[in-house]
């Protein structure tokens, strides 16, 4: 059973870490973020901005988040505890409009990576998921990461098909797993998403980020 769940557990493994993803890539290199409410996202793009910035990359951070209150301070405070740009405009912006202007301004500066923050969608809200498609259609991001929440259980399943199904997923996230969780949520999204998870959430700290790992995902399982 071990070795069963483990070649699930690997199938997901990235080919290559993420920075040498956007380090082999044209630039800007364009991440949108997607998914649902509370699960960590805007956190989560910090995190890896700070991540970035650290191997000497240049970051801009989006806020395309223009619906929840407080999301355009809570990422101006993360942008300048990162160290990083931040492109906003106001509650009620066009989102595709502050994802195109990131874009611009990134290629303006030469700079590497635009990371793209969203509102929380639940996969049920189709007004609100044909606004990601706008986004996707106007910016062409080269990657679309799904965020997922360890704690929500087998709705993370339901989650990523659906956003995978209707905008498209190239990875993943898995934060909160540093709470008290056996990893049974990361293991029902590789064996349903079968797409790379680059990281794993462990905590509420910049650094609290880890590569995604099969045989430590196994141990959290009990094998």
């Amino acid at each position: 059973m071990r070795e069963s769940i483990l070649d699930i557990l690997k199938s997901v493994k990235p080919d290559k870490r993420f920075d040498e993803v956007v380090e082999e890539s044209i630039k800007p290199y364009i991440v949108l973020f997607l998914g649902v409410n509370g699960v960590g996202k805007t956190l989560t793009i910090a995190k890896i901005g700070w991540r970035l910035r650290g191997r000497g990359f240049r970051v801009v951070l989006a806020c395309s988040d223009t619906f929840r209150a407080g999301a355009i301070e809570q990422l101006e405070i993360l942008s300048r505890m990162v160290g990083v740009d931040l492109v906003k405009q106001v509650y009620g912006s066009d989102p595709a409009a502050v994802a195109f202007d990131a874009v611009q301004y990134a290629r303006a500066r030469k700079m590497d990576v635009v990371l793209i923050d969203t509102a929380g969608r639940m996969q049920t809200k189709r007004n609100l998921l044909d606004e990601m498609r706008k986004i996707v259609r106007v910016v062409n991001p080269d990657m679309s990461v799904f965020v997922g929440d360890a704690l929500t259980g087998n709705s993370i399943v339901d989650q990523a098909r659906e956003f995978d199904s209707y905008v498209g997923v190239d990875g993943a996230v898995i934060t909160k797993v540093d709470a008290d969780v056996k990893g049974g949520a990361i293991l029902n999204v590789a064996y349903t998403l079968k797409k790379p998870i680059y990281f794993l959430g462990v905590g509420s700290s910049l650094d609290d980020l880890v590569e995604y790992d099969p045989e430590y995902v196994a141990s959290m399982l009990g094998l």
